[in-house]
């Protein structure tokens, strides 16, 4: 059973009684070992299974722990235990009171915010301070929603003071917002959790124990809505030392007043690392030690034979340091799937990959710019959100954004159209409209907000009479509308021949096979190809097209072998939102950013551009102590060897580094590390 393999410190948490228990597990120590022998106990002790629910950070997180217990209970026992990402529960919750719900990504409610945004004509209220911008105050609203269970108002102005005349416009920015989302059935990842949580306010979702994996990296409105659950029994397990998602909300006072928040609370510690050799363990014990200790505890070894000092590497360049690295890799014994090469900066990774593939090291790239954020893979998404939900206005405005002199302004009013031509149904609107004439887009103004939508002349569908279109969009009433453009009606005549191929489909990989196959996805791909392959001069160099457009189709082929996996297309939409960015492209060398690795562990591991400045980051840095953490969690994840690496100069910048601070404290380069003062020049010790 799991609870047989456990040691005495993990033996002695998970057989802890009910009540709010918090476990300690330093890197490497089984925390996953712990929870599953937990989840083990409380079903042997009578404890229904669908009385306890399972929070973690990923989706492979919980997928693993419950193919764990699979091994020990039948699979009709373990299925019944609620687990998942906070947003996954919450989702699948708020599916069953709301099935029309559309979970739409970052990006594209940042386009609808922007929309509403533009409509302020701030410039009329001669401000002395500058409006931030429409990127900027939809993601302090993100962030607020994270971090803050006051009002936006408050929490803002108590960061940007100076703002206040500006914070009625911006109230109303955000409530115009939260409006359309409603109205089109929308819902952020951060919408999930607040819907949840106002819900069990007036209902009960009962759970005899709640058990949260990476408690350090909850927010304020996760544990907010941990806390609205009341849950009969709490089992949370996390390290302080390994909080670093503080620019994301998340809220290490959570993990730090666990005790003072629980009365009752008990407090365990998992302490034997078994991941790491004692070289590896001592370097990391080390440098964290330098942070203020909130609960008291230092890394044991745990495994024992031939151990390997961590070496630490010099350069002379950046670009030397990349190349060195490459062929160090292409020379190691270790197969590539088993060595990471981890990040503080994404612009470390660049140089990285593309040393790797000059020597034809393959690699994988996970933590900078996700698969899914592809634009490619963006607009298949969007098409096959759109057959899911008509209403998705967001995915409509996406795929028409593509089309040439077509807006976001206009492809909101396309849609509009079209759900008037067709009574409210978007498809009848598109491909049979029963209505002929163009609606009136005149909302009731606001003059002081500096609203605008001005009414339009009805344009004459005969000046698009010499293109080559399907005949049913030759007597379409939408090419009534003057602002269509000729390369406009050309792309909403691919775009309907499309929906009128997919009337029958309904297997996800047909669908999918039929839209990248579509004219509508070639020109999409020819559009892509040519933006890539563009010269700063403006000429298109053709062997860098044809390598664009080769990783556009390995992209799309990547989502379409995917895609067999389902045989329902709301399904599989719902797996590529949710879990998407756990997954990664490819095979070969592991390229993360610290962030990307936590969690992950690798028989060899290189840290690169040790460098002040670069690591720790002091233009992006919340603290040190949380760059401190950045560095501990990063050679916490290597198990053999681990190479710490920097360069001195960099050639094309010409900027000189000095090592950084992590690597004095680690007692890999002798003395006190000093760093300049930026105003006068001075050094100071740290």
């Amino acid at each position: 059973m799991p609870l047989s393999a456990l040691n005495d410190e993990q033996l002695s948490a998970a057989t802890a009684p009910l009540g709010h228990n918090l476990i300690i597990a330093s890197a490497g120590t089984g925390k996953t070992s712990t929870i599953v022998g937990r989840i083990a106990h409380l079903l042997q002790s009578g404890i229904e299974p669908s009385k306890i629910l399972l929070l973690t950070f990923t989706n492979k997180a919980a997928g693993e722990m419950i193919a764990r217990l699979e091994r020990f209970f039948p699979k009709k026992v373990v299925s019944q235990i609620e687990s998942g990402t906070f947003h996954a529960v919450s989702y699948r919750w708020l599916k069953k009171l709301h099935p029309n719900l559309a979970l739409k990504q970052p990006s594209e409610l940042k386009t609808l915010f922007r929309s509403i945004y533009e409509k302020r004509n701030f410039e009329r209220m001669n401000l002395p301070v500058a409006p931030f911008s429409a990127t900027y105050l939809y993601e302090m609203y993100s962030l607020y929603q994270n971090a803050s269970l006051e009002g936006f108002d408050v929490w803002f102005l108590e960061k940007y003071p100076e703002h206040e005349m500006l914070m009625d416009a911006y109230m109303h920015i955000v409530e115009e917002f939260e409006s359309e989302k409603e109205a089109y059935g929308f819902a952020s990842f951060n919408d999930l959790l607040l819907r949840i949580k106002r819900h069990l306010e007036t209902h009960e979702i009962t759970f005899d124990e709640v058990l949260v994996d990476e408690y350090q990296d909850t927010n304020t409105l996760q544990s907010a809505l941990i806390d609205a659950l009341k849950p009969k029994s709490l089992f949370c397990v996390g390290d302080y030392d390994q909080s670093i998602y503080a620019f994301n909300g998340a809220n290490i006072e959570n993990i730090a007043t666990f005790a003072s928040r629980y009365p009752d609370a008990k407090v365990f510690t998992l302490k034997t690392n078994y991941r790491s050799t004692a070289p590896i363990l001592s370097l990391a014990n080390r440098v964290i030690e330098r942070n203020e200790r909130i609960y008291p505890k230092k890394l044991e070894v745990g495994r024992h034979g031939k151990t390997h000092p961590p070496r630490l590497l010099i350069y002379n360049d950046l670009f030397e340091q990349y190349q060195s690295i490459a062929h160090s890799i292409k020379h190691t014994h270790v197969p590539n799937d088993d060595i990471a090469v981890i990040f503080r900066n994404n612009s470390s990774a660049d140089g990285i990959e593309a040393s790797l593939r000059e020597m034809g090291i393959s690699c994988k790239r996970k933590g900078g710019t996700s698969f899914f954020d592809a634009k490619e893979i963006k607009f298949l998404l969007d098409v096959l959100s759109l057959l899911v939900n008509p209403k998705d206005m967001m995915a409509f405005i996406h795929i028409f954004e593509y089309a040439s002199g077509v807006g976001s302004a206009l492809s909101k009013e396309m849609f509009q159209c079209f759900l008037h031509f067709g009574h409210g149904s978007l498809m009848r609107g598109i491909l049979s409209p029963a209505e002929k004439d163009l609606p009136k887009l005149n909302p009731a103004k606001n003059v002081q907000l500096g609203l605008f939508d001005d009414d339009f002349e009805i344009g004459s569908a005969t000046r698009f009479k010499h293109l080559e279109l399907t005949p049913d969009v030759y007597a379409h009433p939408i090419l009534k509308h003057p602002k269509l453009t000729q390369e406009a009606v050309k792309f909403f005549d691919r775009f309907y021949r499309l929906l009128v191929s997919l009337r029958e489909e309904e297997s996800p990989a047909k669908i999918l096979q039929k839209v990248i196959s579509s004219a509508l996805y070639t020109g999409i791909v020819e559009t892509l190809s040519n933006q890539r392959g563009r010269l700063k001069n403006g000429e298109i160099d053709e062997e860098k097209k044809k390598t664009a457009k080769e990783r556009i189709v390995r992209k799309a082929n990547l989502l379409l072998n995917l895609s067999r996996q389902y045989a329902q297309l709301q399904r599989f939409i719902n797996a590529m939102v949710l879990g998407g960015g756990e997954l990664s492209e490819g095979e070969g060398v592991n390229l993360l950013t610290v962030h990307a690795s936590k969690g992950l562990e690798f028989p060899e591991v290189y840290v690169v551009d040790l460098v002040d400045g670069r690591f720790p980051n002091r233009r992006m840095m919340s603290s040190i102590e949380e760059e401190r953490r950045l560095f501990y969690v990063a050679v916490t994840r290597a198990k053999d060897k681990l190479y710490l690496s920097l360069a001195k100069y960099d050639k094309l910048k010409k900027t000189d580094y000095k090592p950084s601070q992590f690597l004095h404290e680690a007692g890999l380069i002798k003395g006190e590390f000093v760093e300049e003062s930026p105003k006068k020049g001075k050094v100071k010790a740290s």
